[in-house]
């Protein structure tokens, strides 16, 4: 046997193994991943109801909000508010960051609220399916509702998929440029010439994606291998120390101080050493950034602690900035959103193609 078809048939061996250890999950990330890239959409949809407010009188202060929630649960790591670009009928939504001491739970937390009149629409943990199944795919996307153990088991199979998109393209080397060039046909004789084929086929034209996606996952995750995250997990989070500075004063500090930000997200802290954030893209930037641009104010003293610019950043800080946007698919519009929705369905097609490839194999063997 030549070096050639040892380093096909060892490529083989792993790539089986990899599909079989991994294949579930990954059908499992892939039609959950295809399902959030439309989150927003498909959640103000489904509660179109709870979350369109009526316009009527002025908008409450954040700070009302903040102290609001602050109250309510007394015990939070963090708040996070996520449309500072809500239009007038829409509620306000907020993040929860919580801790109970449990590596077996992901804490996050949700709050929606009236920002007319201040009334909770829906409140809960994203653990729960209420207060939004939507919001429940997008922690079952990142932990499979394992708590910590899951975000773990999600970031190693971000490596193992990795190691299958290598093993397929040496597998399937030969085939690369027959598919590419639409010279590579199907041979639809039987289940078994369709699996082989559709496997081939998907495998090859979904290589780039896979590498992206798996890539970029796998490195938003990796914070789930520092034994620092894990202890810091055990330790519940202690009562609230709110801000002594009114919130909305910061806020406004923080748009004078950085005229050309765009509001992506603003960070509410709740615990001491924590900083009031503004966070979000600047005018001119591209779609492919996410962030990246932020400033940061003292919520004793209230004033400026820093201000980061991503154009300031180096090249690596300014390619990590990427990495979000390329990993769900917001930075072309509905067309491109369309296209990750299919696209993202394709590691899913091939699990299960691979593992109808597995078993032919297996009953071979025994025949």
């Amino acid at each position: 046997m030549n070096r050639s078809k040892s380093i096909t048939k060892l490529a083989f061996s792993f790539h089986s193994w990899l599909g079989l250890i991994s294949g579930v999950f990954l059908l499992l990330l892939g039609l959950s991943g295809s399902a959030l890239v439309f989150l927003e959409e498909i959640d103000h949809a489904i509660n179109a109801e709870l979350l369109k407010v009526k316009p009527s009188g002025k908008i409450l202060f954040l700070d009302a909000l903040y102290r609001k929630i602050g109250q309510e649960h007394p015990n939070v790591a963090g708040i996070a508010w996520l449309n500072p670009d809500a239009v007038t009928n829409e509620a306000y939504e907020f993040r929860l960051y919580q801790n109970d001491g449990k590596i077996s739970t992901y804490d996050l937390g949700m709050v929606s609220i009236n920002p007319y009149s201040g009334k909770t629409l829906r409140e809960g943990n994203l653990k729960d399916l209420n207060p939004s199944f939507m919001h429940w795919i997008f922690q079952f996307h990142w932990s499979f509702q394992l708590g910590i153990p899951g975000l773990l088991l999600a970031t190693v199979f971000g490596i193992t998929m990795l190691l299958s998109t290598i093993t397929g393209l040496i597998i399937y080397r030969k085939h690369v440029w027959k598919v590419l060039s639409f010279k590579e046909k199907m041979k639809w004789n039987n289940w078994r010439t369709i699996s082989s084929g559709l496997h081939r086929i998907v495998g090859v034209w979904a290589l780039a994606f896979n590498v992206v996606i798996f890539f970029t996952g796998f490195w938003m995750n990796k914070f789930s291998l520092d034994p620092a995250y894990w202890k810091k997990q055990t330790v519940s989070t202690p009562i609230n120390t709110l801000s002594s500075q009114n919130i909305d004063e910061m806020l406004s500090n923080a748009k004078k101080n950085m005229p050309d930000l765009i509001l992506k997200k603003v960070y509410l802290p709740t615990q001491p050493g924590k900083n009031f954030q503004a966070s979000g893209t600047v005018k001119g930037q591209s779609a492919f950034f996410y962030n990246g641009n932020s400033i940061a104010i003292d919520p004793t003293t209230g004033k400026v602690i820093s201000i980061e610019l991503l154009a300031e950043h180096g090249f690596w800080e300014r390619v990590e900035a990427t990495f979000f946007p390329l990993h769900v698919g917001n930075f072309g519009g509905v067309t491109i959103k369309i296209l990750y929705v299919i696209i993202g369905l394709l590691p899913g097609l091939l699990s299960i193609t691979g593992a109808m490839l597995w078993w032919r194999k297996v009953r071979k063997s025994y025949t």
